[in-house]
Formats: structure tokens, sequence, C-alpha cells
């Protein structure tokens, strides 16, 4: 695509339970840089939902995971991505009494998410598309 503008920030967190309310906060100050208030509850979920699984399924001891949030304009398109080094392909379950709801509510929350490759690990990944920059 040609005329493409493309917004990222990125950050690391590392293996500790204080790093999902760290992502969010980055998160929520990135949409704010952005003027991207349209549907920032639901990607903030979305952000504490992926860097959660990323925390207890994705990172080994003595490792971390890096989120990336990049704004693609014509659109625009807001993509988040949660890049971990562990195995497994995540994928929407039934939920149990204790678990299993995070890809469920991405899958409901964004417009798309997916799974990608890395070496080693994965990508988790949403976006919305119809997350417009305020005007004002």
């Amino acid at each position: 695509m040609t005329d493409q503008l493309t917004l990222l920030h990125q950050a690391f967190f590392r293996r500790e339970r204080r790093s999902v309310p760290l992502a969010r906060d980055f998160t929520r100050k990135v949409l704010a840089e952005w003027g991207m208030d349209t549907r920032a509850d639901d990607v903030l979920l979305c952000v504490s939902e992926l860097a959660t699984n990323a925390l207890l399924h994705g990172v080994p001891p003595g490792r971390g995971y890096a989120l990336h949030l990049a704004l693609k304009d014509p659109g625009p398109l807001l993509r988040i991505e949660v890049h971990d080094s562990g195995d497994g392909t995540p994928s929407v379950r039934e939920p149990s009494d204790e678990s299993g709801r995070g890809l469920l509510l991405v899958e409901a929350l964004a417009d798309r998410w997916g799974v990608g490759e890395r070496n080693p690990g994965k990508i988790v990944w949403c976006e919305f598309a119809r997350a417009a920059p305020s005007s004002g």
C-alpha cells in the first residue's frame, strides 16, 4: 500500500504479576497520545487479556513479553500484538469456572484477531478497524 502512515509504540514487560496493569497503563497513555478515545475500554480489556495469557501460558521463567501498538492510516486501523516465546497456539475454548474467558472476550470485542509465528514463540494480535481518532 502506498501513502500508508504507521505509528508504532512498543514496550517490554517482565514475567511478573504487575506487568498486566503496566501494559494497560502503557496502552492508555498511547491511546491518549493518538487521540483514540473511541472503543478505548474494549482495547484496554483486550490488552489485559492478551497480556495475561502471555504471562500465564507464553512466558517461560526468566523471560518476558513485548506489547506492540500500531496505528495505521488510512483507516485508521489499531493493531495490538503481544509477542511471547512460549509454545502452543492459543484458541477460543469453552470457559471453566476459573479460566478460559480471555480469548472469548478478545474475539467478541475486537474486529479481528489471530496468531502469528515468531521464533521462538508466537504473536497473538487483535485489530480494531473502527477505532477512529477523535477530532477536536
